[in-house]
Formats: structure tokens, C-alpha cells, sequence
């Protein structure tokens, strides 16, 4: 295939890709997509990927373009990914919104565009290890993502050697997982905690109802500029007033959105502003 069917077939891509999902088909991915799109093009006898870019353009494989945008949306994760962010998370972030809900003793956290769900989990084993300190509390966990492959394997709660190894300390491995025929598998009391769902982060997510702490994480990065605005507007529709709203540590929200402002307390993390149509002071000033 020339140079030429080549590039028409990215931008093909790059462009279903971008309606999709929001993501934009960076030049420096196009070798990973062609290595995602061979088991696919084999599969379903097609040359090449500029035919097979003819094909979804068409519009009239619908199956076949879920299973495309599937193989090329970003799915990279880990345990405790950005473990100095996270520590931050867990920590001081997190003894802020005990404040806050002290009254209440309940707390929700949407994992939006979590992948395989090694950051949901993450968050249930951080809660699990502080049993005490949160005992009496109701915490809901609510993990969501566009692929349903990432889904799947986010529900069963399974990894290979490679993925369990990456960011899980050794203790918290054996504490809170079995080894099942070489791969490692989330024990109950670690799964019962996180509801795993399918959403696509450009639809809203007023159903899924306010969060006190909402992760999106180096997610924003891949979108376009009219993409990354309309899902910080979901975002702010879901999120409490005085809520948390934690992104990737290169993420940002400045120039982007007037729904969200940098935290006054907490470096990194980001509170709603009154372009939201409310007043925010941080949870630690509403604690009681």
C-alpha cells in the first residue's frame, strides 16, 4: 500500500475515531494502530487498512466499527498509577471529604474512562486498608469506560503477571488477590466495592447521578479541543458543589473550561467555580 492510501487511511480514522470518542489519532500512534487493526483485518478478510477505512466510512458496518474504535482508544493503566498524586488522593484529599460528609457518613466516586479497572480497585484496596477509620460509612465506587472489552475485564477483575506487577506492592497482591491458572484475580471483598458500567464520556452523565470525587484521568490529553470542553462540562454536571475533581498529573483544566478552578488547598486537583452556577468552598471549610 502507497504512502498515499496510507495517510488517506488515517485521516479516515483519525476522524471516526475523533466522532467516536473524542480521541484524536496522534501521528506518533499510527504504528500502534496498524498493530491493533491487523488481528481485525485478518479476521474479517480485508487487505488493508485503507479498505478497511473505505468500509467504516461507509457507515453500514456498525459491529465492525465498535470493534475498530475499540482495538484504538487508549487503554493504559496501572495500580496506583502516579503513586505520589495518589498518595495525595488518599490522603489529605480524601480526609477533607470525611470532613465534609461527616454528617452523612456517605460518600460516591465516579472512575471515569478507568479501562481495565486497576484504578477503581486501587481506590477499594486504599479504603480497605483503612477498614477502621471508615467503618460506618457508606462508600459507593462507580467505574466507567467506553471500551466493552476493558469492561469485561474490569468486572472479573483479572490480570496477567505483567499487569498485577505494575504499581500493586507484592503485600497488597497477596493480601487482596488469589493466583488462579497464572493470572491473579480480585478477591470479593475488593470487587463488591466498585459498580463497573459502560459510558462513553461525550454522552452526559447527569444519570449517573453527583459525585463527591470524580477521577478523570490522562484521558483529556488525547482529545480534541471542543471534545475536552464538552466532558468537562459532563463532569461538572455530575460533580457536588464543593466536590473533588482529580485529572492526570499532565492534565490541566486551565484555558479549557470556566466550570473548574485549581483546588486552594490541594495541588493537582480541581473544585467547581461559580461559572458552575454555584458558590464552592473547599470540603475542609464546611466541616463540621
Amino acid at each position: 500500500m502507497g504512502e498515499a492510501a496510507v495517510a488517506r487511511a488515517h485521516r479516515k480514522l483519525s476522524d471516526l475515531l475523533a466522532r467516536e470518542t473524542g480521541q484524536q489519532l496522534l501521528a506518533n500512534r499510527h504504528w500502534r494502530v496498524e498493530m491493533a487493526l491487523k488481528p481485525i483485518l485478518r479476521k474479517h478478510s480485508i487487505p488493508d487498512i485503507d479498505m478497511l477505512a473505505t468500509i467504516l466510512d461507509g457507515g453500514g458496518e456498525p459491529e465492525l466499527l465498535k470493534e475498530c474504535m475499540e482495538s484504538m482508544v487508549n487503554n493504559e493503566t496501572c495500580f496506583f498509577r502516579d503513586q505520589a498524586n495518589f498518595a495525595l488522593l488518599t490522603g489529605p484529599v480524601m480526609d477533607s471529604l470525611r470532613a465534609a460528609r461527616s454528617s452523612t457518613k456517605r460518600l460516591r466516586i465516579w472512575s471515569s474512562a478507568c479501562s481495565t479497572g486497576q484504578e477503581p480497585l486501587s481506590l477499594a484496596m486504599s479504603f480497605l486498608e483503612n477498614a477502621e477509620k471508615w467503618r460506618g460509612w457508606s462508600i459507593h465506587i462507580l467505574a466507567t469506560d467506553i471500551s466493552t472489552s476493558a469492561m469485561a475485564q474490569a468486572r472479573k477483575g483479572q490480570y496477567s503477571q505483567f499487569e498485577i506487577q505494575r504499581g500493586l506492592p507484592v503485600m497488597l497482591m497477596l493480601k487482596y488477590f488469589d493466583q488462579v491458572d497464572g493470572d491473579w484475580l480480585a478477591k470479593p471483598e475488593v470487587r463488591k466495592m466498585v459498580t463497573f458500567a459502560q459510558h462513553n464520556q461525550l454522552d452526559s452523565a447527569r444519570h449517573l447521578g453527583q459525585f463527591d470525587l470524580i477521577l478523570c484521568r490522562n484521558m483529556l490529553m488525547y482529545l480534541c479541543d471542543n471534545k475536552r470542553r464538552e466532558v468537562l462540562e459532563h463532569l461538572a454536571s455530575a460533580l457536588t458543589n464543593d466536590g473533588v475533581l482529580m485529572l492526570g498529573a499532565a492534565e490541566t483544566v486551565i484555558g479549557q473550561t470556566e466550570k473548574f478552578g485549581s483546588s486552594r488547598e490541594f495541588r493537582g486537583f480541581y473544585q467547581r467555580t461559580s461559572a458552575s452556577g454555584v458558590s464552592v468552598s473547599s470540603p475542609q471549610r464546611r466541616a463540621v
